[in-house]
């Protein structure tokens, strides 16, 4: 559990489980986990979930801007994100091999 911001350039990595993040996570910062990320501020840096080939790995994020999106090797960059998803609250989860976001209430 990551209780402070975390600012860009800075990585976190969690090699046994989930990476709860309480705060933001600056442009250029990295999360990488074995397991899911959630991420309870804006999230505009990096999140890799499932680093470990785990595909049952989710992110979760309360303000999506993420620069890049990954869950078990499948990625998405910024720039193929649905625009009504940005800013939001989302989860993203593979589902048949295809990286999906979907808004959280």
């Amino acid at each position: 559990i990551i209780t402070t911001p975390v600012r860009s350039g800075q990585m976190v990595v969690a090699e046994d489980g989930d990476l709860i993040v309480l705060g933001p996570v600056g442009s250029g910062a990295e999360l990488i986990a074995a397991g899911s990320i959630h991420v309870y501020g804006p999230l505009r840096g990096r999140a890799m979930a499932g680093a470990y080939g785990n595909e049952a790995a989710r992110i979760f994020c309360r303000s999506l801007n993420a620069e890049l999106l990954a869950i078990g090797g499948f990625y998405r960059t910024n720039d193929t994100l649905e625009p009504e998803l940005r800013g939001r609250a989302v989860q993203v989860f593979l589902d048949e091999k295809r990286l999906r976001l979907e808004a959280l209430a």
